[in-house]
């Protein structure tokens, strides 16, 4: 083909590079609707990338694996779960545990990933830390002591609503609904008097006895009793003193 003289040709388009205008945020935010909708079994670097309409390779440049991005999600699920640090070290406690569970509450899914794979502990603020330190102190702990109430506390934040938003079946959920049916109906009052008469109480309403998590049948009842219980716990311990072994401090 002949060049007219004078005439520039114009250069081919050029296509968009893979991923272009892909971002972090948009990556969490895809991988969090995958999880929410989905559950975490849908979960995968090909699923979110598939989501996305781009390769998985071009999630790399943002995350570079599936545990890299699991902290990221979790940065940013509990980006506001701190409360207050003007709060006095009770009602900053109560606070912590209502919002972590608020939390989990809106994205039940995740609560797994939180509360069994140590992945999670990348994504803690460490400011949330030093302010749980400081409101432990606060009520009256140190050395040893100190460090046994922080874990107290965090086993406490994670493990009531882990196991309160435990995943549940997606597939068969009428035989599963009718087997816990029948296993409460079959409660003998001779043999199992207490059950027997909390079974109404208790049906689907508390831990073992039930089919469906706190997403769609919430244990608000139980949740503040647990919450007060580790506070005057706490308390109690912090007034009891010691020199720091579990022995001593329940003694």
């Amino acid at each position: 083909m002949s060049v007219v003289p004078g005439v520039a040709r114009k250069a081919p388009p050029r296509r968009a590079p893979e991923g272009a205008g892909l971002s972090r945020d948009k990556i969490v935010a895809a991988s969090m609707k995958l999880i929410d909708e989905q559950g975490l079994e849908a979960f995968s670097l090909r699923a979110v990338a598939k989501a996305l309409g781009v390769y998985p390779t071009a999630l790399y440049w943002h995350v570079p694996s599936r545990n890299e991005l699991v902290v990221e999600i979790i940065t940013d699920v509990l980006a506001e779960m701190m409360p207050p640090r003007e709060l006095a070290w009770e009602p900053w406690l109560r606070e912590l545990l209502q919002r972590y569970r608020s939390i989990i509450r809106r994205h039940p899914n995740v609560a797994p990933l939180i509360g069994v794979q140590l992945v999670s502990n990348a994504s803690v603020d460490l400011t949330l830390l030093e302010t749980t330190l400081e409101k432990l102190h606060e009520a009256g702990f140190e050395g040893e002591r100190l460090v046994a109430a922080y874990n107290a506390v965090f086993g406490t934040l994670v493990g009531f609503v882990t196991q309160e938003f435990a995943m549940v079946l997606t597939d068969d959920v009428d035989s599963w609904t009718a087997r816990m049916g029948d296993l409460v109906a079959r409660i003998d009052p001779q043999t199992h008097p207490m059950l027997a008469a909390h079974k109404e109480l208790m049906l689907n309403r508390s831990f073992i006895l039930r089919w469906q998590n706190g997403a769609a049948a919430p244990l608000d009842a139980g949740f503040e009793f647990y919450c007060e219980l580790l506070v005057a716990g706490l308390k109690g311990l912090a007034a009891a003193g010691g020199d720091g072994s579990t022995r001593q401090m329940l003694t």
